[in-house]
């Protein structure tokens, strides 16, 4: 089932960049963006089973979340100015 979320969430940017002048994505976005994924569902499952503190789960999940958030803004359009962004 999560198999068919994650190509149903690719699915969506490839439709555009074939069929599209506007959308123009590359392999390696489309690598780094799974990279990114994958490890943001690695770091919650792993929170999720190690900390038995309902409010401590809450709270790492946020931050977890919060620096995907980050990380894929600073990527997209270079919000800090970093050598990796994208504008």
């Amino acid at each position: 089932m999560h198999k068919q979320k994650t190509c149903t969430v690719y699915a969506i940017p490839l439709v555009g960049n074939l069929f599209s002048e506007e959308v123009n994505l590359s392999g390696a976005d489309f690598l780094i963006a799974g990279v990114l994924l994958f490890t943001t569902a690695f770091l919650i499952n792993l929170v999720r089973n190690s900390i038995k503190k309902q409010s401590q789960k809450v709270l790492i999940t946020i931050f977890i979340l919060l620096a995907l958030a980050l990380i894929w803004l600073e990527l997209a359009v270079g919000i800090f100015g970093s050598p990796f962004a994208g504008s």
